[in-house]
């Protein structure tokens, strides 16, 4: 492609621009960033725009931080915290251009003490694609008519915990993490390095006008494994990584499958996935069904897991089966207990070819290592002992 602008170049500049300021977790987080960044100058190019989740479990992490350099570099950056619906639809559609929105703070909207915000919610979920729209009365009385506005836009977002689902799974999550003491950044004043932002993000203006005519209408090939709503998320940033050239399409796609892999194993707002995930890899290996109360023996006793003190309390048998009951069996019915005969009489339990199906549909790859250091039960065709 022909352009007074080297992409791959400028890209770079625009890495190493976040570089000074922000410790992200992984490379791929630098780069799945970066493209994030020139995907804003270009959002007329695609049907869809990936979300940017800034997420960490603790404050001073770095989110808000990470937000401050993204809001140099983007189109019409607009700050919202605590925003409205009303306020963020009609920005969007005002005459004074498409803002980038950049939402600090989400959990005090999507955090468990925020209330209903389902407004706010059916904004991000219908801006995501080009076609969203947000459906409202104006006027006066009688005279109310409804009119489309607009929500198609480009949000980036910061918060404590997570998100809900329907946003979470649009978006590229970044999870940030506190410094550790040999990571050192250099600290951002806004009045001195605004500026050095807003050069780049003024060159990437440049660039994307040059680069949409290569990027229009691109479909970039994914990654192996990478489908259904990942690749749609991630569609936009690799058509620019492979418009851009050098070593971003390389680069772009070792990133995609990186965070890809990341959100499936590791989004501990998706409980229920974290749930089957550990039933089949630490608690029914080597036995086709077992009594409840020893999966949750089992749960309650392996490390770096949340159901010892989940919501404050260990998970128990209730909560287990009405999670559970979630997901469906491969003769789609809710996943419930069964009686299980043992050496002590007749218990309630679970039985891993009820579980099956939702394993293959809703869990990562199994790792390949034995994930737990307890002795296999014996199969179930003999009277289990407890």
């Amino acid at each position: 492609m022909t352009s007074t602008i080297d992409g791959a170049a400028l890209l770079d500049e625009v890495e190493a621009f976040h570089r000074r300021f922000n410790v992200f977790p992984t490379e791929a987080a630098y780069v799945a960033v970066a493209l994030w960044d020139a995907h804003a100058h270009l959002l007329d190019c695609f049907d869809s725009t990936p979300r940017l989740a800034f997420l960490s479990p603790e404050p001073g992490s770095g989110k808000s931080r990470a937000l401050e350099i993204v809001e140099t570099l983007v189109p019409h950056p607009m700050v919202a915290v605590n925003a409205s619906a009303a306020a963020l639809f009609r920005a969007v559609s005002g005459a004074d251009g498409r803002p980038t929105i950049l939402f600090d703070e989400i959990d005090t909207i999507f955090g468990p003490k925020a209330g209903d915000n389902e407004d706010l919610r059916g904004f991000l979920n219908a801006g995501h694609r080009r076609t969203g729209v947000t459906y409202r009365c104006i006027g006066d009385g009688g005279n109310q008519t409804v009119q489309a506005f607009p929500s198609y836009c480009a949000v980036a977002m910061a918060g404590l915990g997570s998100l809900p689902d329907t946003i979470l799974t649009r978006s590229v999550v970044i999870r940030m993490r506190r410094r550790a003491r040999n990571e050192r950044v250099e600290p951002f004043r806004a009045r001195i390095h605004e500026a050095e932002g807003h050069k780049l993000r003024d060159r990437l203006a440049e660039w994307a006008e040059q680069a949409r005519g290569f990027v229009l209408g691109a479909w970039p090939e994914m990654p192996d494994g990478v489908t259904d709503r990942p690749a749609d998320v991630w569609e936009p940033l690799l058509a620019i990584a492979d418009a851009i050239g050098g070593t971003w399409p390389e680069r772009a796609r070792e990133a995609c499958v990186t965070l890809v892999k990341a959100a499936q194993t590791t989004d501990k707002h998706s409980v229920g996935i974290r749930l089957l995930t550990d039933l089949r890899d630490h608690v029914l290996i080597g036995v086709d069904k077992l009594p409840t109360i020893a999966i949750l023996d089992r749960l309650n006793a392996l490390d770096d897991a949340p159901w010892a003190d989940l919501d404050g309390k260990p998970l128990d048998n209730r909560r287990l089966a009405r999670m559970l009951a979630e997901y469906m069996t491969a003769d789609n019915t809710p996943i419930k207990s069964r009686n299980i005969r043992t050496a002590g009489g007749v218990l309630k339990g679970f039985h891993a070819e009820d579980l099956t199906d939702a394993w293959a549909r809703y869990c990562p790859p199994p790792v390949q290592e034995s994930a737990t250091s307890a002795t296999p039960l014996q199969p179930s065709s003999e009277p289990l002992t407890l």
